[in-house]
């Protein structure tokens, strides 16, 4: 069995057990949070639109991290303008517990 959760900007495809890396959640770490599928794929069966009614996802948060820097410049030719600028995202690990259907 498995799930299709929209979490953040994006859309995972989730099992029971999976540690995930998603967009940072406010929530503090070992909190439980529920999360609303849009597709459950249980064998044959498969779960979408208004058949989801009441089912579930919950997931507990395991912790924080930082993903890749990421380093870039831009500049201008002939004109001495130069600006370097980096980035690095913050992600949440949330390991799911279970998936349930009404």
């Amino acid at each position: 069995m498995y799930a299709v959760i929209r979490i953040g900007a994006g859309q995972e495809r989730v099992a029971e057990g999976q540690v995930v890396r998603v967009d940072l959640r406010p929530e503090a770490e070992g909190s439980s949070i529920e999360l609303q599928p849009v597709l459950v794929v249980d064998g044959d069966k498969v779960l979408a639109g208004p058949a989801l009614q009441g089912a579930t996802v919950t997931a507990t948060i395991t912790g924080q991290e930082k993903g890749k820097k990421i380093n870039a410049l831009t500049y201008k030719a002939k004109a001495n303008q130069r600006k370097r600028w980096g980035h690095r995202q913050k992600y949440t690990t949330v390991t799911i517990n279970k998936i349930s259907t009404k």
